[in-house]
């Protein structure tokens, strides 16, 4: 399955917004009746579209109240030096999303930790003596403005065709 129809479409937006339908309702909500629904939704994982279901928890609630973007500096960009690198950041549960970029450095890191001297330490102990790491810079979030792990998919909507308007002849 490589080709997305209107209702895998609609499929999926409904499990972004939540993964926890049934798929009673999830066949209601596309308009589809629940067996061919149910056997959408199995060759969409299948193919890898669907990778995932998970709960969404509240960091502050669990005591994360600092998120940190940190920017990470590699002594080199070599094939296995980088290697190194990344599966170092992958045990460290406080990195919950790490990014290569452009631009100056090499990783981007969203980092949470209790609060600014936990972080302080964290940093000193563990993500400065990470293999390879020449140096950090990092912000602070102040505040969240959007936090969202949902896909625009309107891109994948067939756009409508407009008519070319016919000319009347005199």
């Amino acid at each position: 399955m490589e080709t997305l129809d209107r209702f895998d479409l609609a499929i999926l937006n409904e499990l972004q917004n939540d993964g926890r339908l049934s798929n009673a309702e999830l066949a209601n909500r596309v308009g589809l009746s629940a067996a061919p629904c149910w056997r959408r939704v199995k060759a969409l994982e299948e193919s890898g579209f669907i990778t995932g279901y998970r709960a969404e928890i509240n960091r502050h609630k669990m005591g994360l109240g600092v998120l940190a973007f940190v920017r990470l500096d590699a002594n080199r960009n070599s094939g296995d030096v980088l290697h190194e690198l990344e599966e170092a950041i992958r045990q460290i549960p406080e990195v919950i999303s790490c990014h290569y970029i452009s631009g100056t450095g090499t990783f981007e890191l969203q980092v949470v930790s209790r609060d600014l001297n936990s972080f302080s330490q964290f940093a000193r102990e563990v993500l400065i003596n990470l293999p390879n790491v020449k140096d950090l810079h990092t912000s602070f979030s102040l505040g969240e403005v959007k936090a969202s792990s949902a896909l625009p998919l309107g891109h994948l909507q067939p756009q409508p065709t407009t008519a070319t308007p016919s000319r009347s002849r005199p």
